[in-house]
């Protein structure tokens, strides 16, 4: 199976998610019309955990805010935690990281 497919839908998902983070902060600066904290925690939960915490950080959105702030955490330390358990029980992933390693 080649990972090319999944990686650009993931890539794509952190990308929209990380836009919609900036576009929020934006209105938050405008005191515009706002995107709701469940709709932000839906996209980050949902593959855009990376591009939410990049967000949350570049642009100093909701760094400050709890709960979410803690939920924003728990989904990036869950969705690593997949990506981890997936590499160590996949013997072909094992095998094209032990490849890579050797280029590197």
């Amino acid at each position: 199976m080649s990972l090319t497919i999944p990686l650009i839908a993931l890539a794509s998902v952190n990308l929209a998610t990380y836009c919609l983070y900036w576009l929020d902060k934006r209105a938050a600066q405008r005191n515009a019309w706002r995107v709701s904290e469940r709709m932000l925690l839906t996209v980050a939960i949902a593959g855009g955990s990376l591009g939410a915490l990049a967000a949350c950080y570049v642009h100093r959105h909701k760094t400050r805010k709890e709960p979410f702030r803690t939920l924003l955490l728990a989904i990036v330390t869950f969705h690593v935690s997949l990506v981890v358990a997936t590499i160590l029980t996949d013997p072909e992933l094992l095998s094209l990281l032990d490849a890579w390693a050797t280029i590197s």
